[in-house]
């Protein structure tokens, strides 16, 4: 089925959608960053160990990949608006424990509330994407929608420390708090009722919608892609700063200067790769994007000490082809479940993101030696590991949209032979 052709407009209120939506993202992601520049002035002002602030961290991630099985069973039951609000709110309700936080304890309940409200969000704004957008303008909804955390990289931290600095460390979870408000208020007045996926399932329970979900042989396929395309992608993350600082030798100062020129590129960038999505094609998208990701991450991974202005460029250039793979791949998701799985479909593909972001940190951790002057050992071995799960994803990404675009063409047929029968 041709991409080129047919691509259709998006109508003011869908226009309206992708705002409110790429705006929730961005104030989950922004509550997700924030933690990482604030980290030394959450140890010394609470007398955090490094352990104690690593499980404050870790704790989001993990609460947030149980969540997302917890709400797959009872995801496609509801309005997905009154779905959105309800766990904005808990969103919000945690972030607020995490700005009046005075102790360890009540900071890590903090994260751990945050993380099972915040961790559903993305697969329902998902599902509501799927809901409202045929499958020929999602990739360039995926496009915006994925932007916030661009947005994030370039507001997150230069604010973040901004506000900490001036203000003190709750300050930026209390900005968080006050535009999710007017987020939500802005939510309840211009999002209309998601509701037309509600009885198709039938009169079942939540654990038996779970279940039935994680058992449909169709949906095995996407899961196991899911999860390998989150390790593939996550692997560089938690050492990526570590060896920025001690390998390439670039000073702790220039790492606000790059992460906010690398954000703006990016909100350049992203809408154009949901524009090619979505007129070249998912997979051919995807595919270049891997080409592009797979070079850039040899070069990366092998760099010496070199210019700010070089490692800006080659840090763009990867993320820009890290991104061309994910978006394709998140819009090409959203049409494999059938509409009365998608709210739980989602939810579980956003479980697995979470659980195997921890595993690729797990397995980086376990390749990557230290030495006592701070230099990493073995980080080109991550980059090959990352290498061939990307080759392996390409593959069944391949599998995947074969499927897919088969499943259109049958279903475009269908509609073509209805229509002339009732001309008849």
């Amino acid at each position: 089925m041709s991409q080129s052709s047919g691509i259709a407009p998006f109508t003011p209120y869908q226009k309206r959608v992708v705002a409110l939506l790429a705006v929730v993202q961005f104030t989950i992601i922004l509550d997700f960053m924030v933690m990482s520049p604030l980290g030394d002035m959450l140890m010394k002002t609470m007398h955090l160990n490094a352990s104690q602030f690593a499980s404050a961290v870790s704790a989001y991630a993990f609460s947030a990949g149980l969540s997302g099985l917890l709400a797959a069973g009872f995801a496609d039951k509801y309005d997905r608006k009154k779905l959105l609000l309800f766990f904005y709110t808990g969103f919000i309700a945690g972030t607020l424990v995490c700005a009046l936080s005075t102790s360890y304890p009540m900071l890590l309940a903090g994260r751990i509330v945050t993380g099972l409200f915040g961790g559903v969000l993305g697969s329902i704004s998902f599902a509501i994407v799927a809901d409202l957008f045929e499958y020929n303008q999602r990739g360039r909804v995926m496009g915006f929608v994925q932007m916030a955390f661009a947005v994030s990289q370039v507001a997150g931290i230069p604010v973040g420390l901004y506000l900490a600095n001036r203000i003190g460390w709750h300050a930026p979870f209390l900005l968080i708090i006050g535009m999710s408000l007017l987020t939500a208020i802005a939510v309840i007045r211009l999002l209309r009722p998601v509701s037309r996926h509600i009885g198709r399932q039938g009169q079942v329970n939540a654990l038996s919608h779970l279940r039935k979900t994680v058992s449909n042989g169709r949906y095995l396929l996407p899961f196991i892609t899911t999860a390998l395309l989150s390790i593939g992608g996550f692997m560089l993350m938690p050492f990526s700063t570590a060896f920025t600082i001690n390998n390439v030798c670039i000073n702790q100062a220039q790492l606000p200067l790059i992460y906010v020129i690398i954000g703006l590129s990016s909100m350049v960038i992203l809408p154009l790769i949901g524009r090619l999505s979505d007129r070249l094609g998912k997979l051919p998208t995807f595919f270049a994007g891997t080409t592009v990701a797979m070079v850039m991450v040899v070069i990366y991974t092998h760099l010496t000490p070199v210019p700010v202005w070089q490692l800006i460029v080659i840090n763009a250039l990867m993320f820009a082809g890290i991104m061309s793979r994910m978006i394709p791949s998140s819009a090409l998701m959203t049409a494999i479940p059938r509409p009365d799985d998608r709210g739980a479909f989602m939810s579980i593909t956003s479980s697995l993101q979470q659980i195997a972001g921890g595993v690729a940190s797990v397995i980086a951790g376990w390749i990557i030696v230290q030495e006592p002057g701070g230099r990493l050992l073995h980080f080109d071995r991550v980059g090959y590991v990352s290498l061939v799960i990307m080759v392996l994803c390409a593959a069944l990404m391949w599998r995947i949209n074969s499927r897919v675009e088969k499943e259109l063409q049958q279903k475009k047929t269908v509609a073509v032979s209805t229509e002339e029968n009732l001309a008849v």
